[in-house]
């Protein structure tokens, strides 16, 4: 593999020393505690560090256990929180490592989605993404060796983001995972409210009322919900918590989601 792109949250995010790592995420996704159920076609999951957001993210992670032998590629999407660029950004890379190893790159998937308009290569958009790289040692220990499409969302609209999730969404063998917070720093009774509605403005696919007030990766969760309504799915929540649930301080709070999409015949 000639282009790696090299860690830049680990010790910080998420656990620096590999050991650590796998049992940090084997402990959370056993806590999870997840139900029978068909692994879905698309999740929402939440990307702060682990310490906060990863019990959430874990209830949505645990639905993947098993499931690679039945999965061609994942479609990582993100927002951007440090540099500004338009369009939706691939890396430079083919690539993506953690101290669980290396993550492939889709290569294929990567080259039919820059084929849009909107979609560019950047290294610097994803020098320093966290968005994306916390999903990466989730996508390890469950999902090991299927390959993902990571994008970094920049300013784009709903439209653009769901036409690049249905130029890849080809079958039951991919799986389209968003990344993204819900409310940021509110106190922990308001964050509760907006996070509530949030939900179930998800949770009824609506794509066309949702902005960073209600979530950081509000862009890339607009072009699911459109996607998915366009498909027929149903989305089902599967954790709504905060900061103040997983970590303790409640004056200011982070707000965390997990969801899951499928056909409504296929989750009941």
């Amino acid at each position: 593999m000639s282009k790696v792109r090299p860690t830049a949250v680990a010790g910080t995010f998420y656990p620096g020393d590999r050991e650590r790592l796998a049992a940090t995420v084997d402990r959370l996704l056993a806590e999870a505690h997840p139900r029978k159920a068909k692994v879905p076609r698309a999740l929402i999951v939440p990307h702060a560090g682990y310490l906060y957001s990863g019990p959430v993210a874990a209830s949505a992670y645990a639905r993947l256990q098993g499931a690679a032998p039945h999965l061609r590629r994942v479609v990582l999407l993100g927002p951007s929180h440090r540099v500004p660029f338009r369009g939706l950004a691939l890396p430079d890379a083919e690539g993506l490592e953690t101290p669980l190893g290396v993550l492939p790159v889709d290569e294929q998937g990567a080259a039919d989605a820059a084929r849009l308009p909107q979609v560019a290569s950047s290294a610097r958009a994803h020098a320093h993404e966290h968005s994306l790289e916390v999903q990466f040692p989730f996508l390890q220990r469950v999902l090991p060796g299927v390959p993902v499409v990571p994008f970094v969302v920049g300013s784009s609209n709903a439209e653009q983001v769901a036409e690049v999730i249905e130029r890849l969404w080809a079958g039951d063998d991919t799986l389209i995972l968003i990344s993204s917070d819900l409310s940021h720093y509110l106190p922990y009774d308001e964050a509760r409210a907006v996070d509530r509605e949030t939900a179930d403005r998800i949770l009824s696919l609506d794509a066309e009322h949702l902005d960073t007030e209600h979530a950081c990766g509000a862009l890339p969760v607009s072009g699911l919900l459109l996607a998915a309504r366009r498909r027929g799915l149903r989305a089902e929540e599967l954790d709504l918590r905060n900061s103040g649930d997983t970590a303790g301080d409640r004056s200011r709070v982070v707000g965390y989601g997990s969801f899951a999409f499928d056909a409504p015949q296929e989750m009941a």
